[in-house]
Formats: structure tokens, C-alpha cells, sequence
């Protein structure tokens, strides 16, 4: 039976989340999402934008409301969890049409809706970093008629709840490590010199959508010989050559979820220094993968990461790292690096992210898995082989 969330866990979600606005004296809670990072507004609605950007309101008490851009009502009835929706021009698209003879809601009539007419006194606004101008400037203009109201950022109340998983939220994110898995394993059955690097990605997406996967969870990335230490990056028209490195970052997302795989590898005879530096990574790899076991102190992987990497001689080539929470989205917070220092707890989901790039030559790769804590350690979801590619 393929996993998805139930209805009825998008409603605890919500009553969760109202329960600690009660606590925290906030009176409405507006999420934020678009195209690119629909996270805040597909908890709690299932639903994910296209062209237009959207949002989920609400108070203390009450159901939540999904709002809209003009366009996508048809859309959104047919995808959202949430039953009542609203159409603003704030969440319209940036081509910024007028939509003569519609007759939009602004942000005050919702207000009436959620409040009964009451005044708010704190609004939350999760996705605060994502917000465009143009939303902000017309909710503070709705919320000067009620004189001083705090806004303050809602995101780390959000993510309170989202941290720890649920089952059926592991279960999807197990399907999708699956698929990702799946999927990288076909790409290096098949990639060949002669491809560019745009083809080894349509050989990808290919086969993560044939597997039941809803989109990546990135752009993926392919990248051949020199490029390779571009942390993040696109795949490009560069053809790959007889003995050429390649770094292959691929992620496929399903019901919301997104996993990855990172993987490099080597085309004929392997550069020796690079094949070393290969080697050194997997050994950061598995001095992280030993310590993700609950109660154990998030600084202490950090501090056993980089002590592996000083010991075998290539701390320098780290840009970041070693962990960052996945979910909705595939890099989320919390973030495992120098200086954490907060308890690892059981069904918090990360990705090992040991990014490695030597800028002197212009290589670089990644090594990266979907992980769950699990009750006894690490608990790989994209369970794909952990040794040095070669073709």
C-alpha cells in the first residue's frame, strides 16, 4: 500500500500547532510558501503552488485557512487538505496582473473569519525569510487598523513540531530514499562518456518519475571533471570525457518528502590524490554515521567529524557540515556543525551532507544519504551502497 499522510494527521498538525499559540500569546499564525520552498504552507494543506505563491492562517482556536493567488482555485480544491480557501491578490504571481472584474479578499476579511471580529495582538509569520515585499507591506498595512500589533517570527514554533517525525512521515520519506536509491543506481548502470551532463540528468528523472516519485527534491546536478567543487550547482551542456570525475547529486521527492544521494565517480584510472581524498571522505562518513544515535550531543559529531578529517589530512577541503535535518524540504534545521550543541533525538531525520572541493583544481564531490535516529543508531532511508564508484 503506497504511504501518505492521512487527513486526519493534517488536522493534529494544526490542533498542535494552535495549542502552542495559546502558550505563546500569538493570535494568528500566517505560514508562507511558493513553487520553490512550498514547506510552511504543504504541512499544514498538502497543497504546493505553481506560478502563484500561498499561505495557511490561523488562530488560536478554529480551522485553518489556505490562501491563494487568483488563479488556482480549481487547483487547490483538487490538492488541499484544508477545505476552506481564499483567493488574495498579495499571493498572485510576479508577472503581477490586475485581474479586472474579480472580486479578491484582502487580508482583513480573513481576519474577521479566523478572530470574530476580536483584534490581534501577536501575529507568528513562518516562512518569514521567503516573504516577498509586496505580501508584507499589504498585511501590515491590514494590521495598522488595529493599532500596535507585535510580528514576530514563527518559524522555530513551526519547526518545533516538524522536527520529529511521524511514522507515516518516515514512511514517506523511506519510499522516497527508495526511489532515490533506485534511481542513482540505474543513472550509473547507464551513464556513459559521450553524455552531457543535462542527459545523465534526463536519465534520472526519467526513472525517479517511472518509480512513482512526485518531483526532485532539487534540481539535480551532474558534474564532470573540473566544476565538480561547486557545492551547489546545475547540470550543464559539458560533455563527459573517457576519464573524466563525476559528481552526481540526484533527489527524488514523494507525498511532499525529499531524500538524496550524493556520489562521485571515477571514469578510467583514478587521479591518485583524488582517489584519496575519496577515501578520507568516506572515512568523515562513517566517524559521523557512529555517532547519530539518540542522546548523544549534536556537537559531538561535529567535533568527531572534524577530528577524522584533520587526522587523514583534508579539513581543508570541507566547506561545511557534517548534518542538516530533511523533511519537506531537503535541507531543513536543525544543521549539525561547529558549535551545536543540542541532544539528537530519536525520529529526527538528517542527511550526512560531507561536501569536499579543492579549489586550487576545481574538483570536488559529495557524499550524502538520507538518515533517520533510530531507537539503537543510524537508520539509513536511502540505503545505497557506501564504497568508491568507479566505471
Amino acid at each position: 500500500m503506497r504511504p501518505i499522510i492521512s487527513d486526519a494527521e493534517f488536522v493534529e498538525r494544526a490542533q498542535r500547532t494552535q495549542t502552542l499559540l495559546r502558550e505563546a500569546d500569538i493570535d494568528i499564525l500566517l505560514t508562507y510558501g511558493n513553487e520553490t520552498e512550498p514547506q510552511f504552507v504543504r504541512y499544514y494543506s498538502d497543497y504546493w503552488p505553481s506560478f502563484e505563491s500561498a499561505g495557511v492562517m490561523m488562530a488560536q482556536t478554529g480551522d485553518p485557512v489556505l490562501l491563494i493567488g487568483p488563479e488556482s482555485m480549481t487547483y487547490a480544491r483538487d490538492r488541499s487538505r484544508i477545505k476552506q480557501i481564499h483567493r488574495l491578490s498579495a499571493f498572485r504571481e510576479s508577472s503581477n496582473p490586475e485581474y479586472p472584474g474579480h472580486m479578491l479578499e484582502r487580508f482583513p476579511d480573513v481576519f474577521d473569519i479566523l478572530l470574530n471580529g476580536d483584534r490581534p495582538k501577536r501575529v507568528a509569520i513562518a516562512g518569514m525569510n521567503l516573504v516577498p515585499h509586496v505580501l508584507y507591506a499589504e498585511l501590515l498595512e491590514a494590521l495598522s487598523s488595529y493599532g500596535n500589533v507585535e510580528i514576530v517570527r514563527g518559524d522555530d514554533l513551526v519547526m518545533s513540531l516538524r522536527m520529529i517525525k511521524s511514522p507515516a512521515e518516515i514512511a514517506c520519506l523511506r519510499r522516497a530514499g527508495e526511489i532515490t536509491a533506485q534511481t542513482v543506481e540505474y543513472v550509473y548502470a547507464n551513464i556513459r562518456p559521450g553524455m552531457t551532463e543535462l542527459q545523465v540528468r534526463g536519465l534520472a528523472n526519467g526513472k525517479m518519475y517511472e518509480l512513482g516519485a512526485e518531483n526532485e527534491s532539487y534540481p539535480a546536478w551532474i558534474l564532470a571533471g573540473e566544476g565538480g567543487n561547486q557545492a551547489i550547482s546545475r547540470a550543464r551542456q559539458k560533455t563527459i570525457r573517457e576519464r573524466d570525475f563525476v559528481h552526481l547529486q540526484i533527489g527524488a521527492r514523494y507525498e511532499g518528502y525529499a531524500s538524496t544521494i550524493g556520489r562521485p565517480v571515477f571514469f578510467g584510472e583514478p587521479d591518485p590524490d583524488l582517489y584519496r581524498a575519496v577515501e578520507a571522505g568516506w572515512e568523515g562518513y562513517q566517524a559521523i554515521y557512529e555517532q547519530l544515535r539518540p542522546g548523544n550531543n549534536a556537537g559531538n559529531v561535529a567535533r568527531a567529524y572534524a577530528q577524522t578529517m584533520k587526522r587523514n589530512g583534508h579539513y581543508e577541503w570541507l566547506l561545511y557540515g557534517p548534518c542538516h535535518a530533511t523533511g519537506l524540504m531537503e535541507g531543513e534545521p536543525p544543521w549539525i556543525e561547529d558549535g551545536s550543541d543540542y541532544i539528537l533525538q530519536e525520529n529526527v531525520t538528517f542527511c550526512i551532507c560531507l561536501f569536499m572541493g579543492n579549489n586550487s583544481t576545481g574538483f570536488g564531490f559529495r557524499l550524502e544519504d538520507s538518515i533517520r535516529i533510530g531507537a539503537d543508531g543510524p537508520d539509513s532511508l536511502t540505503n545505497f551502497r557506501r564504497d568508491i564508484l568507479r566505471m
